[in-house]
């Protein structure tokens, strides 16, 4: 699908002719990890508030991804998640309330649609409107790093 090679080795992508579970399957477990990374970071910064925002279990709003404004000024350039580029800052509250609403279901709907597929893919013929549509998959989808790494061998656990 990309170009260029997906390592600094050369090696190619994951073919489109896998299922999406095996194509992660064949994801170098260095990548894996980086982007796991970026989800943490993404993650801390949400928990810290950007430095300035409360805690979500504190009163912050529902929703309200704190800027990386403070990051932005003090380490990197870098744009916000939500309006990068300041198009929504005059919304009224009423729409901002009635998008949030609409993201939330919007998430929602995607987590659905997301298990619909794994469900697909591992048990043939468990989603009808999927049927001859999916690839089927013999990995287990909810073990990522399945056959590459176990935490029980970084916590002391049975090797």
């Amino acid at each position: 699908v990309f170009p260029w090679p997906q390592t600094l080795s050369g090696a190619a992508h994951p073919s489109v002719d896998l299922s999406p579970e095996a194509q992660w399957d064949a994801v170098p477990l260095g990548a894996k990890w980086q982007i796991f990374a970026v989800i943490s970071a993404l993650e801390l910064w949400d928990e810290c508030g950007g430095g300035y925002l409360p805690h979500y279990t504190k009163g912050r709003k529902p929703g309200q991804y704190p800027s990386f404004g403070k990051f932005r000024d003090a380490v990197h350039p870098v744009l916000d998640l939500y309006d990068p580029f300041g198009f929504n800052k005059n919304m009224s509250e009423e729409t901002k309330e009635r998008r949030l609403i609409a993201e939330i279901n919007n998430g929602r709907l995607a987590m659905l649609g997301i298990f619909g597929f794994l469900s697909a893919d591992k048990v043939e013929g468990s989603v009808p409107l999927l049927s001859g549509i999916v690839k089927g998959y013999s990995g287990n989808p909810m073990i990522p790093f399945e056959g590459q790494f176990s935490y029980a061998d970084y916590i002391g656990g049975p090797n």
